[in-house]
Protein backbone atom coordinates (compact mmCIF):
# COMPACT_ATOMS: atom_id res chain seq x y z
CA UNK A 1 0.00 0.00 0.00
CA UNK A 2 1.24 3.62 -0.96
CA UNK A 3 0.41 6.78 0.90
CA UNK A 4 -1.84 9.35 -1.06
CA UNK A 5 -1.46 12.87 -0.25
CA UNK A 6 -4.60 14.43 1.07
CA UNK A 7 -3.83 17.78 0.68
CA UNK A 8 -1.67 18.96 -2.53
CA UNK A 9 -2.30 15.69 -3.96
CA UNK A 10 -4.65 13.99 -6.38
CA UNK A 11 -7.38 13.99 -3.84
CA UNK A 12 -10.38 16.00 -3.79
CA UNK A 13 -12.50 17.11 -1.74
CA UNK A 14 -15.92 18.20 -2.14
CA UNK A 15 -18.84 18.91 -0.57
CA UNK A 16 -16.82 21.02 2.08
CA UNK A 17 -15.50 24.71 1.85
CA UNK A 18 -12.96 24.66 3.90
CA UNK A 19 -10.22 22.35 5.26
CA UNK A 20 -8.81 23.01 8.53
CA UNK A 21 -5.58 21.21 9.35
CA UNK A 22 -5.42 19.70 13.18
CA UNK A 23 -3.06 18.01 14.77
CA UNK A 24 -4.49 14.42 13.40
CA UNK A 25 -4.79 15.50 9.94
CA UNK A 26 -7.32 17.40 7.73
CA UNK A 27 -10.98 18.34 9.13
CA UNK A 28 -13.22 19.41 6.21
CA UNK A 29 -15.63 22.14 6.91
CA UNK A 30 -19.23 23.34 5.08
CA UNK A 31 -18.27 26.52 6.14
CA UNK A 32 -15.44 28.74 4.74
CA UNK A 33 -13.24 29.60 7.28
CA UNK A 34 -13.87 33.39 8.27
CA UNK A 35 -17.71 32.84 9.33
CA UNK A 36 -15.88 31.19 12.23
CA UNK A 37 -15.27 35.17 13.87
CA UNK A 38 -19.21 35.44 13.22
CA UNK A 39 -20.52 33.09 15.75
CA UNK A 40 -20.16 32.32 19.37
CA UNK A 41 -22.63 29.45 19.45
CA UNK A 42 -20.29 26.36 19.82
CA UNK A 43 -23.09 24.33 18.27
CA UNK A 44 -22.43 26.19 14.62
CA UNK A 45 -18.97 24.91 14.86
CA UNK A 46 -20.31 21.30 15.44
CA UNK A 47 -22.91 21.54 12.79
CA UNK A 48 -20.41 22.61 10.60
CA UNK A 49 -17.89 20.14 11.12
CA UNK A 50 -20.59 17.35 10.69
CA UNK A 51 -19.66 16.30 7.05
CA UNK A 52 -23.05 16.16 5.79
CA UNK A 53 -22.41 15.71 2.21
CA UNK A 54 -18.87 15.64 2.23
CA UNK A 55 -16.67 13.32 -0.01
CA UNK A 56 -13.61 12.73 -1.09
CA UNK A 57 -13.25 12.06 -4.58
CA UNK A 58 -9.98 10.50 -7.15
CA UNK A 59 -9.49 8.02 -10.18
CA UNK A 60 -7.56 4.88 -9.33
CA UNK A 61 -6.50 1.15 -10.90
CA UNK A 62 -6.05 -0.29 -6.97
CA UNK A 63 -8.05 -3.12 -5.68
CA UNK A 64 -7.81 -1.98 -2.45
CA UNK A 65 -7.69 1.51 -0.75
CA UNK A 66 -7.69 2.22 3.06
CA UNK A 67 -8.71 5.68 4.89
CA UNK A 68 -7.29 6.15 8.25
CA UNK A 69 -9.77 8.74 9.97
CA UNK A 70 -9.82 10.23 13.78
CA UNK A 71 -13.71 10.75 14.76
CA UNK A 72 -15.36 12.61 17.50
CA UNK A 73 -18.63 11.37 19.09
CA UNK A 74 -21.05 12.24 22.03
CA UNK A 75 -21.72 10.46 24.92
CA UNK A 76 -24.17 11.09 27.99
CA UNK A 77 -22.62 9.71 31.43
CA UNK A 78 -25.99 8.16 31.37
CA UNK A 79 -25.15 5.99 28.81
CA UNK A 80 -22.96 3.22 28.37
CA UNK A 81 -21.73 3.70 25.03
CA UNK A 82 -21.00 6.56 22.73
CA UNK A 83 -23.43 7.77 20.20
CA UNK A 84 -23.14 6.08 17.02
CA UNK A 85 -20.83 7.43 14.81
CA UNK A 86 -22.40 6.55 11.20
CA UNK A 87 -21.28 4.80 8.09
CA UNK A 88 -18.54 5.40 5.46
CA UNK A 89 -19.55 4.28 2.05
CA UNK A 90 -17.63 4.12 -1.01
CA UNK A 91 -19.07 4.56 -4.52
CA UNK A 92 -17.66 3.38 -7.52
CA UNK A 93 -18.20 4.43 -10.59
CA UNK A 94 -21.49 6.20 -8.80
CA UNK A 95 -22.66 2.89 -6.91
CA UNK A 96 -21.95 2.12 -3.82
CA UNK A 97 -18.99 -0.63 -3.42
CA UNK A 98 -18.79 -1.06 0.51
CA UNK A 99 -20.11 0.39 3.51
CA UNK A 100 -18.74 0.44 6.97
CA UNK A 101 -18.96 1.46 10.64
CA UNK A 102 -16.97 4.38 10.83
CA UNK A 103 -14.30 3.63 14.11
CA UNK A 104 -15.31 5.38 17.64
CA UNK A 105 -11.62 7.87 18.33
CA UNK A 106 -12.43 10.53 20.65
CA UNK A 107 -15.38 10.76 22.64
CA UNK A 108 -17.13 14.18 24.35
CA UNK A 109 -18.14 13.25 27.43
CA UNK A 110 -21.13 15.39 29.28
CA UNK A 111 -23.91 14.68 32.64
CA UNK A 112 -26.42 16.47 29.80
CA UNK A 113 -27.20 18.65 27.15
CA UNK A 114 -25.53 22.03 27.82
CA UNK A 115 -23.55 20.28 30.50
CA UNK A 116 -19.99 20.88 30.92
CA UNK A 117 -17.94 18.66 28.38
CA UNK A 118 -14.88 16.17 29.48
CA UNK A 119 -12.61 15.61 26.14
CA UNK A 120 -11.18 11.85 26.01
CA UNK A 121 -8.89 11.57 23.63
CA UNK A 122 -9.32 8.84 21.03
CA UNK A 123 -6.98 6.97 18.51
CA UNK A 124 -7.27 6.92 14.49
CA UNK A 125 -8.42 3.81 13.42
CA UNK A 126 -8.03 2.52 9.88
CA UNK A 127 -10.77 1.40 7.30
CA UNK A 128 -10.27 -0.84 4.55
CA UNK A 129 -12.28 -1.66 1.24
CA UNK A 130 -10.63 -4.26 -0.88
CA UNK A 131 -12.34 -6.53 -3.92
CA UNK A 132 -12.62 -3.11 -6.07
CA UNK A 133 -13.29 -3.62 -9.74
CA UNK A 134 -9.89 -4.01 -12.05
CA UNK A 135 -9.08 -0.96 -14.26
CA UNK A 136 -9.27 2.77 -13.63
CA UNK A 137 -11.97 4.41 -12.12
CA UNK A 138 -13.55 6.44 -10.31
CA UNK A 139 -14.03 6.39 -6.87
CA UNK A 140 -16.29 9.02 -4.15
CA UNK A 141 -15.47 8.03 0.11
CA UNK A 142 -18.93 9.59 1.74
CA UNK A 143 -17.87 11.12 5.55
CA UNK A 144 -20.72 10.31 7.86
CA UNK A 145 -22.83 13.14 8.11
CA UNK A 146 -23.13 12.78 11.90
CA UNK A 147 -19.72 12.73 12.95
CA UNK A 148 -17.00 15.22 13.03
CA UNK A 149 -14.26 13.19 11.43
CA UNK A 150 -10.60 14.24 10.28
CA UNK A 151 -8.48 12.72 7.57
CA UNK A 152 -5.06 11.41 8.48
CA UNK A 153 -4.00 9.40 5.78
CA UNK A 154 -5.04 7.57 2.20
CA UNK A 155 -3.35 4.41 1.40
CA UNK A 156 -3.55 2.27 -1.80
CA UNK A 157 -2.46 -0.58 -3.65
CA UNK A 158 -2.23 0.95 -7.15
CA UNK A 159 -1.78 4.45 -8.92
CA UNK A 160 -4.47 7.39 -7.33
CA UNK A 161 -5.15 10.54 -10.31
CA UNK A 162 -7.20 13.42 -9.69
CA UNK A 163 -10.58 13.16 -10.62
CA UNK A 164 -11.62 14.20 -14.05
CA UNK A 165 -13.58 17.37 -14.15
CA UNK A 166 -17.41 16.89 -13.35
CA UNK A 167 -19.75 17.98 -16.11
CA UNK A 168 -22.64 18.09 -13.97
CA UNK A 169 -24.73 21.18 -12.58
CA UNK A 170 -23.84 22.22 -8.73
CA UNK A 171 -26.30 22.37 -6.37
CA UNK A 172 -26.02 24.32 -3.03
CA UNK A 173 -29.11 23.81 -1.05
CA UNK A 174 -28.93 25.26 2.76
CA UNK A 175 -31.64 24.37 5.46
CA UNK A 176 -32.16 22.60 9.33
CA UNK A 177 -31.36 19.27 10.38
CA UNK A 178 -33.86 17.52 8.47
CA UNK A 179 -31.26 18.63 5.66
CA UNK A 180 -28.80 17.52 7.42
CA UNK A 181 -30.43 14.25 8.25
CA UNK A 182 -27.95 13.06 11.28
CA UNK A 183 -30.85 10.18 11.27
CA UNK A 184 -30.22 9.03 8.10
CA UNK A 185 -29.07 5.52 7.22
CA UNK A 186 -25.74 6.70 5.89
CA UNK A 187 -23.98 9.52 4.01
CA UNK A 188 -25.74 8.83 0.70
CA UNK A 189 -29.22 8.29 2.22
CA UNK A 190 -29.61 12.09 3.22
CA UNK A 191 -32.19 13.25 1.32
CA UNK A 192 -30.36 16.13 -0.53
CA UNK A 193 -28.22 13.33 -1.77
CA UNK A 194 -30.73 11.36 -3.03
CA UNK A 195 -32.40 13.71 -4.79
CA UNK A 196 -28.79 14.93 -6.03
CA UNK A 197 -28.13 11.28 -7.26
CA UNK A 198 -32.08 11.05 -9.18
CA UNK A 199 -31.50 14.61 -10.76
CA UNK A 200 -28.18 14.15 -12.04
CA UNK A 201 -26.45 16.96 -10.46
CA UNK A 202 -23.59 17.94 -7.88
CA UNK A 203 -24.46 19.09 -4.42
CA UNK A 204 -23.24 21.19 -1.69
CA UNK A 205 -25.15 20.76 1.88
CA UNK A 206 -24.82 23.55 3.55
CA UNK A 207 -27.42 22.27 6.27
CA UNK A 208 -26.61 23.41 9.59
CA UNK A 209 -28.48 21.20 12.31
CA UNK A 210 -30.66 23.50 14.91
CA UNK A 211 -29.28 26.77 13.03
CA UNK A 212 -30.70 27.30 10.20
CA UNK A 213 -31.31 30.69 11.62
CA UNK A 214 -30.78 33.16 8.45
CA UNK A 215 -27.32 33.74 9.39
CA UNK A 216 -25.62 36.67 7.09
CA UNK A 217 -22.38 35.10 7.26
CA UNK A 218 -24.40 31.89 5.28
CA UNK A 219 -26.08 34.48 2.65
CA UNK A 220 -22.92 35.60 2.47
CA UNK A 221 -21.09 32.01 1.73
CA UNK A 222 -23.97 30.93 -0.70
CA UNK A 223 -23.33 34.44 -2.52
CA UNK A 224 -19.94 33.92 -3.06
CA UNK A 225 -20.56 29.98 -4.10
CA UNK A 226 -20.28 28.87 -7.56
CA UNK A 227 -23.87 27.07 -7.69
CA UNK A 228 -25.77 26.71 -11.06
CA UNK A 229 -28.93 26.03 -8.32
CA UNK A 230 -29.89 27.25 -4.69
CA UNK A 231 -32.56 26.08 -2.62
CA UNK A 232 -33.25 27.23 1.17
CA UNK A 233 -35.37 25.35 3.41
CA UNK A 234 -36.31 27.88 6.06
CA UNK A 235 -38.56 28.19 9.27
CA UNK A 236 -38.29 24.95 11.51
CA UNK A 237 -35.18 26.12 13.52
CA UNK A 238 -36.75 29.85 13.67
CA UNK A 239 -40.20 29.19 15.02
CA UNK A 240 -38.45 26.30 17.25
CA UNK A 241 -36.22 28.75 18.69
CA UNK A 242 -38.39 31.93 18.50
CA UNK A 243 -35.72 33.52 16.66
CA UNK A 244 -37.99 35.86 14.95
CA UNK A 245 -41.55 37.79 15.08
CA UNK A 246 -43.74 37.69 12.30
CA UNK A 247 -42.46 42.08 12.64
CA UNK A 248 -38.68 40.64 11.61
CA UNK A 249 -39.29 37.52 10.07
CA UNK A 250 -40.51 39.04 6.73
CA UNK A 251 -37.42 41.87 6.44
CA UNK A 252 -34.96 38.78 7.07
CA UNK A 253 -35.91 36.57 4.06
CA UNK A 254 -36.25 39.28 1.82
CA UNK A 255 -32.24 40.25 3.10
CA UNK A 256 -30.80 37.05 2.90
CA UNK A 257 -32.40 36.85 -0.43
CA UNK A 258 -31.04 40.07 -1.61
CA UNK A 259 -27.59 38.97 -0.20
CA UNK A 260 -27.96 35.91 -2.13
CA UNK A 261 -29.24 37.28 -6.01
CA UNK A 262 -25.97 40.04 -5.10
CA UNK A 263 -23.91 36.95 -6.72
CA UNK A 264 -26.39 34.68 -8.31
CA UNK A 265 -28.99 37.36 -10.00
CA UNK A 266 -30.44 34.43 -12.29
CA UNK A 267 -29.74 31.19 -11.01
CA UNK A 268 -32.77 29.10 -10.06
CA UNK A 269 -33.92 29.45 -6.41
CA UNK A 270 -36.20 27.34 -4.90
CA UNK A 271 -38.19 28.47 -1.16
CA UNK A 272 -38.96 25.95 0.59
CA UNK A 273 -41.15 25.92 3.75
CA UNK A 274 -40.95 23.75 6.54
CA UNK A 275 -42.25 20.09 6.40
CA UNK A 276 -44.88 18.77 9.08
CA UNK A 277 -44.38 18.94 12.03
CA UNK A 278 -47.48 18.26 14.31
CA UNK A 279 -46.26 20.53 18.03
CA UNK A 280 -45.52 23.41 15.79
CA UNK A 281 -47.99 23.60 13.15
CA UNK A 282 -50.01 26.19 15.41
CA UNK A 283 -48.42 26.69 18.43
CA UNK A 284 -44.78 28.93 18.79
CA UNK A 285 -41.62 27.67 20.03
CA UNK A 286 -39.62 27.67 22.19
CA UNK A 287 -39.60 23.71 22.17
CA UNK A 288 -38.91 21.37 24.58
CA UNK A 289 -38.38 17.13 24.46
CA UNK A 290 -41.92 16.14 26.28
CA UNK A 291 -41.88 13.21 28.91
CA UNK A 292 -42.42 10.98 25.77
CA UNK A 293 -39.59 11.74 23.91
CA UNK A 294 -41.33 13.42 21.46
CA UNK A 295 -40.83 17.69 20.56
CA UNK A 296 -43.30 19.64 22.31
CA UNK A 297 -44.53 23.44 22.08
CA UNK A 298 -44.07 25.72 24.99
CA UNK A 299 -45.29 29.07 23.44
CA UNK A 300 -48.67 30.16 24.02
CA UNK A 301 -50.76 29.17 20.52
CA UNK A 302 -52.77 32.81 21.70
CA UNK A 303 -49.75 34.98 20.95
CA UNK A 304 -49.94 33.99 17.43
CA UNK A 305 -52.06 37.03 16.85
CA UNK A 306 -49.79 39.55 18.00
CA UNK A 307 -47.18 38.23 15.69
CA UNK A 308 -45.42 34.84 17.39
CA UNK A 309 -44.42 32.09 14.75
CA UNK A 310 -46.02 29.14 14.03
CA UNK A 311 -45.54 26.96 10.98
CA UNK A 312 -48.38 28.06 9.39
CA UNK A 313 -47.85 31.68 9.74
CA UNK A 314 -44.24 30.86 8.35
CA UNK A 315 -45.58 28.82 5.20
CA UNK A 316 -48.26 31.59 4.30
CA UNK A 317 -45.28 34.35 4.68
CA UNK A 318 -43.10 32.48 2.90
CA UNK A 319 -45.63 32.09 0.16
CA UNK A 320 -46.33 35.52 0.05
CA UNK A 321 -42.62 36.83 -0.03
CA UNK A 322 -42.05 34.12 -3.10
CA UNK A 323 -45.32 35.96 -4.72
CA UNK A 324 -43.72 39.04 -4.54
CA UNK A 325 -40.51 38.60 -5.80
CA UNK A 326 -41.49 37.07 -8.57
CA UNK A 327 -42.26 40.14 -10.74
CA UNK A 328 -38.98 40.77 -10.74
CA UNK A 329 -37.41 37.60 -9.87
CA UNK A 330 -38.58 34.67 -12.73
CA UNK A 331 -35.75 32.40 -11.80
CA UNK A 332 -37.42 32.22 -7.92
CA UNK A 333 -39.92 29.72 -7.23
CA UNK A 334 -41.38 28.14 -3.87
CA UNK A 335 -42.20 24.79 -2.65
CA UNK A 336 -44.33 23.68 0.18
CA UNK A 337 -42.53 21.96 2.41
CA UNK A 338 -45.47 19.31 3.31
CA UNK A 339 -45.46 18.00 -0.43
CA UNK A 340 -41.81 16.22 0.64
CA UNK A 341 -42.90 15.17 4.24
CA UNK A 342 -47.19 15.77 4.77
CA UNK A 343 -49.56 16.05 7.76
CA UNK A 344 -50.79 12.45 7.35
CA UNK A 345 -46.81 10.91 8.16
CA UNK A 346 -46.81 11.79 11.57
CA UNK A 347 -45.57 8.20 12.15
CA UNK A 348 -42.45 8.86 10.29
CA UNK A 349 -41.23 11.71 12.97
CA UNK A 350 -39.33 9.59 15.38
CA UNK A 351 -39.09 11.55 17.79
CA UNK A 352 -42.09 14.50 16.76
CA UNK A 353 -39.52 16.25 14.65
CA UNK A 354 -36.85 14.55 12.71
CA UNK A 355 -37.78 11.99 10.23
CA UNK A 356 -36.82 8.61 10.21
CA UNK A 357 -34.49 7.21 7.45
CA UNK A 358 -37.23 5.60 5.23
CA UNK A 359 -38.82 8.83 5.07
CA UNK A 360 -35.18 11.09 4.48
CA UNK A 361 -34.79 8.65 1.32
CA UNK A 362 -38.73 9.58 0.36
CA UNK A 363 -38.06 13.20 0.93
CA UNK A 364 -35.12 12.77 -1.58
CA UNK A 365 -37.61 11.08 -4.07
CA UNK A 366 -40.18 13.48 -3.97
CA UNK A 367 -37.85 16.55 -3.87
CA UNK A 368 -36.45 15.15 -7.54
CA UNK A 369 -39.86 14.79 -8.86
CA UNK A 370 -40.77 17.91 -8.02
CA UNK A 371 -37.53 19.83 -8.76
CA UNK A 372 -36.38 18.27 -11.49
CA UNK A 373 -39.43 17.42 -13.41
CA UNK A 374 -39.81 18.84 -16.87
CA UNK A 375 -41.44 21.90 -15.95
CA UNK A 376 -39.51 22.18 -12.57
CA UNK A 377 -37.54 24.96 -11.32
CA UNK A 378 -34.29 23.07 -11.36
CA UNK A 379 -35.24 21.33 -14.95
Amino acid sequence: MRAVPLVGGPVEFRGALDLETTQAGVMPRRLPAWTKEQYQDPSVYGATVMPSGVRLVFRTDARAVEFEVLTSTGQLDSDPHPRPTGMLELLVDGALAGRRQAPVGNVVRMAGPGAVQRLIPGEPGTVRFAGLPAGMKNVELWLPQQTPTELVALRADGDVLAPLPDGRRRWVHHGSSISHCIEADGPTGTWPVVAAALGGVEVINLSQAGNALLDPYVARTIRDTPADLISLKVGINIVGLSAFRLRTFGPAVHGFLDTIRDGHPDTPLLLISPVSCPALEEAPGPTATGPDGRLAALGDPADVAGGALSLAVVRAELARIAAARQASDPHLHYLDGRELLGPDEADDLADGLHPTAAAYRRMGKRFAARAFATDGPFR
